[in-house]
């Protein structure tokens, strides 16, 4: 074969690599209102970023007549590229390929891109649109995902990981994105479980559709598997790239820093009036949060689940940030299990990537109920509690209206390390509310007393009693517990100095092993 017609043999190879399992299959895959593995990634990466690897590469089985049927790539696209000019390492699975499913050269070029995104210090963002392990391949199929489980958990806090699900994740391949750091779906076309709805029928009796069963709906708002729920793949992958924004390319580096157009000294005179004078009343703490924040931009993660709780990102004169924050529009800002794990974890990838943890707080306690206590809200109230203890970031903490009991000592106090602890003229720091307080405190003298009137003027008389002591931040500021008591207009600009004034904090744990964090 002369020169010319090696580099023609060339070109013929790299035109079929791209067609995957060719264009009846392209075609099929756009029906059902899918993108292909290509043109994903063009979508996810800067403009002809994208550098691939492993292009010719395909399977080496024998079994079932397989070895008739090879495709080169053999079902996954991989490579590198850029993301706002920040490279990334990527692997999006072609299901026009044997429908995407995994075999030994689809999860060895995985595990390629993985071993070079931690030797570069980069992000790994994988989208997975599979059917599973390749039956055909048996065992080393099996063997392909563990070496992948593998790699998730060593670059677990080290570079960030990123999944998206475009299509069908299901058994084994599930726990790949499990392990990651952040999850997204899409509505309609996406699915996760580990086992489908006719296993499910054949063992439990349950009848259950396929969307009941592990569709993004359920998974962004029962199981809290995914962080995000997008209405397409075109709005899947700007919110991967909105999320990439926020974090360093690794463990070593700070969070990104962007040029900020909003004043640092700007005022927001609607906080000052914001909470309402019923402290039974509720707001939307979404409000505070928009307000101070840089040009009230907020990437919100988990928005669906445990709403009572609120977890994301924003900037703050540039710097990405995390915010944690009660919302006392929900179940009242209440604590619950779901609501501690979900903000447990959030807290410690903000620990792990030195991202800055800002945390707002109103929160009447932890929910009481036997569904709570058989759920182990113990337990799950510990991992917030560790989260923030374990943290040595910067921690700016500003209290809003209520903390109370447990519950004001799990949300970043001072005691659990919170660098700078502020607190607006309407917080209440206190062992529990009010009247609840009156209740245990004054018990017994109520009950003897047979008068209505008069126990009631009593009750009344000593509830204003300890508001007046306790419904206030003035005792917890006597205590050096809170910094200082700000004025709420003026929350950006305390939040914005208290950061800055921690960027050279130095802080380390005792040397250990690893921790041993109630899970």
């Amino acid at each position: 074969m002369k020169n010319q017609e090696k580099v023609a043999d060339l070109i013929e190879k790299r035109v079929q690599a791209k067609l995957g399992g060719g264009e009846k299959r392209i075609a099929s895959q756009h029906k059902k209102g899918k993108l292909t593995a290509r043109e994903r990634i063009d979508m996810l990466l800067d403009d002809g970023s994208f550098e691939e690897l492993d292009m010719f590469v395909t399977h080496r089985c024998t079994n079932f007549g397989l070895e008739n049927e090879k495709y080169l790539g053999d079902g996954v696209v991989t490579g590198h590229g850029t993301i706002d000019g920040r490279i990334v390492f990527v692997f999006a699975q072609d299901f026009t390929v044997f429908g995407g499913s995994l075999s030994e050269t689809m999860a060895q070029k995985i595990c390629k891109v993985m071993d070079m995104a931690m030797k570069m210090g980069a992000p790994i963002i994988g989208i997975n649109d599979s059917g599973g392990a390749r039956i055909q391949e048996g065992v080393t199929s099996l063997a392909g995902y563990a070496e992948i489980f593998q790699r998730n958990i060593l670059a677990s806090g080290v570079v960030p990981q990123i999944s998206a699900i475009f299509g069908p994740c299901a058994g084994g391949a599930v726990y790949s994105p499990a392990l990651t750091d952040f999850i997204l779906m899409t509505a309609d076309n996406s699915y996760m479980f580990v086992t489908g709805p006719k296993v499910v029928k054949s063992v439990t009796g349950e009848d259950i559709t396929v969307e009941d069963l592990g569709g993004a709906d359920v998974h962004a708002r029962k199981s809290g598997v995914t962080h995000f729920k997008a209405e397409s793949e075109e709005e899947g992958t700007m919110l991967i790239r909105k999320l990439i924004s926020y974090m360093p390319q690794n463990n070593l580096e700070e969070a990104p820093l962007v040029k900020c157009t909003d004043p640092i000294d700007r005022l927001e005179d609607s906080l000052n009036s914001l909470i309402p004078d019923n402290p039974n009343q509720p707001y939307d703490m979404k409000d505070i949060i928009h307000g101070i924040v840089d040009n009230g931009e907020f990437l919100e993660v988990h928005r669906h689940y445990a709403r009572n709780i609120i977890v994301g990102f924003a900037r703050f004169n540039g710097a990405s940030t995390g915010i944690v924050a009660n919302q006392p529009n929900y179940l009242a800002g209440v604590l619950d299990s779901d609501a501690s794990r979900k903000a447990a974890r959030f807290v410690r990838f903000c620990d792990a990537f030195n991202i800055p943890v800002l945390t707002l707080v109103d929160v009447p306690g932890f929910l009481p109920g036997s569904g709570q206590e058989y759920a182990g809200i113990i337990i799950h109230g510990a991992k917030l509690m560790f989260a923030y203890g374990e943290a040595t970031i910067p921690k700016v903490t500003v209290t809003i209206r209520k903390s109370y009991g447990g519950a004001h000592d799990v949300m970043s106090c001072k005691q659990l390390r919170g660098d700078f602890n502020y607190a607006w003229p309407t917080a209440e720091i206190a062992v529990m509310g009010a009247s609840g307080a009156i209740e245990v405190l004054e018990g017994k003298k109520v009950a003897a007393m047979t008068d209505e009137a008069e126990k009631k003027k009593y009750i009344d008389e000593k509830v204003e009693e300890y508001k007046e002591k306790f419904a206030n931040p003035y005792q917890a500021a006597a205590f050096g517990y809170i910094d200082d008591v700000i004025e709420p207009r003026n929350t950006r600009f305390r939040v914005i100095r208290a950061f800055e004034a921690l960027q050279t904090k130095k802080l380390q744990n005792p040397p250990r092993k690893h921790s041993n964090m109630p899970l």
